[in-house]
């Protein structure tokens, strides 16, 4: 009997050890990470993402929580002349001036349009930032934003501080009452491939929107976008990007801006995943000039340019494609007195390599006027570095955006080697690109159509779009002047009348 009993409690015994074994097994394993953590971990362990935020959320619910109290909602009204509403004048081939002379005298028509788009404060009291495009053609008086607490700025209470085209950035003023929440800028060259991006803005009119994608590429350009910019090395991203996106905040997982939402690609108009942000990096050198500027001053060279292709490269014998190379120099310009030459192929700038068109004009622009820096070029297949001090690019021509129409003889234009050029199939990197022919104006009388590239007016020779608007500005009313027009592949002359 003893002798049973011991061994009922001895399995008891062995029975009660095994499960407090089991259990305390699962602990420890439980425990593994944590203690590793503590322990001699990897540093490949210790980086893991933030997939939690505390006990019940997801690190995008801290960054809304952050970040939205600073976006806000944009919308500007602009009063648009249409000589006959829903009618189009593009008038082509033979019977062209009969048309136009037939329905020069129908009556015009106006119309109010609005444009919605989104912004964030960078500064406690009312600094906003948005994108040109979403205030374009409008006058200050005619902004009005909205914050996520409903409150409203409109008339005298919002400014246009300073706007620069190129990039597509815009800088306004509001007038708050006490301090406002507001974001601040990171670094986006520290931004890599596969970050995560969070956009926020007001697509569609809905309010405090945000969505999250990765970082898709850096540096994207040459995107043929209907509002520009010229300058471009987009942040590329699939977080969901929408009309009225833009102007909004492109944001990293640290809370930080690292750009500007501006455009999409899209063959349907809508988000399709491919979504471009302006760099925080270039937006935030851009908002301190127009801060305390109310412009943007950048650097100049003179030169025209064109992208290494295979042909070229073998006819050149160059080592690989990346570069550009001078097509032609303008005169009197800071790359003409350096000594710069057609034919030559710059390789590096200022120490830093050179590897397309459109980052090498970022390059320049960038550059401090006055400053002179090392151009290394390639001449005759032997590599020759020269000392360019760089100029001052030609200021934007001052005015109003409600006076930006139609202010001189009717013409819309952008620079012959801008990427929006392409669409047009110009054959030339040299003028500039009508893109819009204003009705029953100067311009459309004398027969100039959408496509044409502007060379020369009198005997002027036009570089770019700045040249032309101060070269038409000057013009005298009423006295006719010659055009020098590249249509296709032909030259011609045309004489307008402002």
């Amino acid at each position: 009997m003893k002798h049973d009993i011991s061994l009922k409690a001895a399995g008891i015994v062995a029975g009660s050890a095994a499960v407090c074994a089991f259990l305390f097994g699962v602990i420890i394993t439980a425990s593994l990470p944590s203690i590793a953590n503590k322990g001699e971990a990897s540093p490949e362990s210790m980086q893991t993402l933030p997939l939690v935020a505390g006990q019940n959320g997801s690190p995008f619910t801290l960054i809304a929580r952050r970040v939205t109290p600073a976006v806000v909602n944009i919308s500007a009204e602009k009063t648009v002349d249409r000589q006959w509403r829903g009618f189009d004048w593009n008038f082509d081939g033979p019977f062209e001036d009969l048309f136009r002379d037939f329905f020069r005298d129908m009556p015009r028509s106006q119309q109010r349009t609005q444009t919605l788009g989104s912004g964030f404060i960078i500064t406690e009291d009312g600094y906003i930032v948005t994108n040109y495009h979403v205030i374009k053609g409008a006058s200050a008086g005619d902004i009005y934003v909205k914050l996520t607490d409903k409150r409203e700025f409109k008339g005298d209470e919002v400014t246009i501080v300073g706007v620069d085209q190129r990039t597509d950035i815009a800088l306004l003023k509001i007038k708050p009452k006490e301090k406002l929440p507001y974001l601040t800028f990171g670094n986006s060259d520290n931004v890599e491939v596969g970050d995560w991006a969070i956009a926020f803005g007001n697509p569609f009119h809905l309010e405090g929107t945000v969505t999250v994608g990765v970082i898709s590429a850096k540096g994207r350009s040459n995107i043929p976008l209907p509002e520009g910019p010229d300058f471009q090395s987009f942040i590329q991203t699939d977080a969901a990007i929408n009309p009225g996106n833009s102007g909004g905040p492109l944001v990293s997982i640290q809370g930080e801006v690292i750009g500007i939402n501006t455009a999409i690609t899209s063959p349907t108009g809508g988000n399709v995943g491919i979504g471009f942000a302006i760099p925080a990096n270039m937006a935030s050198s851009v908002i301190a000039e127009l801060k305390t500027e109310g412009k943007v001053t950048r650097g100049y060279l003179g030169v025209y340019l064109q992208e290494i292709t295979e042909d070229l490269k073998d006819a050149l014998d160059l080592p690989s494609l990346d570069g550009v190379l001078i097509s032609d120099i303008v005169e009197n310009t800071p790359a003409s007195r350096a000594g710069i030459k057609s034919r030559d192929v710059i390789i590096e700038f200022d120490g830093k390599p050179v590897k397309d068109m459109q980052s090498f004009r970022v390059q320049v622009a960038a550059t401090s006027v006055n400053r002179t820096v090392p151009v290394k070029l390639i001449r005759d297949s032997k590599e020759k570095t020269l000392m360019v001090t760089i100029g001052q690019y030609p200021d934007e021509p001052s005015y109003t955006a409600a006076e930006e129409k139609d202010r001189h003889v009717g013409l819309k234009v952008i620079d012959a080697d801008s990427p929006n050029a392409q669409r047009y199939d110009v054959q030339t990197t040299r003028g500039v690109v009508v893109i819009q022919v204003s009705p029953d104006s100067p311009a459309q009388d004398a027969g100039i159509r959408v496509g044409d590239v502007i060379i020369a007016i009198g005997k002027k020779n036009i570089t770019d779009a700045l040249d032309f608007e101060r070269t038409a500005a000057n013009l005298e009313k009423g006295e006719p002047v010659i055009f020098h027009l590249q249509r296709g592949d032909r030259k011609l002359y045309v004489a307008v009348t402002p």
